[in-house]
């Protein structure tokens, strides 16, 4: 009888399951916060935030992206915004959430 080992194998599943379930909670967590300051500064939203919806026709203004960004700094601990070497701007809700992603 062999024995395999499939230790490697299962702990590379986990890690590929722990980082989609951190992308997929990224994402809610970046949406959700889209949603709230929409409301919250009476601005309704153009569409559902999928990954084409162009920024600038989301229809939130600078001050909402400035609020967004604030929010997201305080409750993830981090601005990918002032820590990018290159200036970098997203054109789509899905730059804006990949964005995030690579930042962690």
């Amino acid at each position: 009888m062999t024995l395999i080992d499939v230790t490697p194998a299962l702990q590379a599943h986990e890690q590929e399951t722990c980082e989609l379930e951190l992308k997929t909670t990224l994402r809610a967590l970046i949406a959700a916060k889209f949603e709230s300051v929409a409301a919250a500064q009476r601005k309704p939203l153009a569409g559902p935030l999928a990954d084409e919806l162009v920024l600038l026709e989301s229809g939130l203004d600078s001050l909402c992206f400035a609020i967004i960004v604030a929010t997201l700094e305080d409750e993830l601990g981090f601005d990918p915004f002032t820590e990018a070497e290159d200036v970098y701007f997203p054109v789509t809700f899905g730059d804006f959430v990949r964005f995030y992603e690579r930042a962690r």
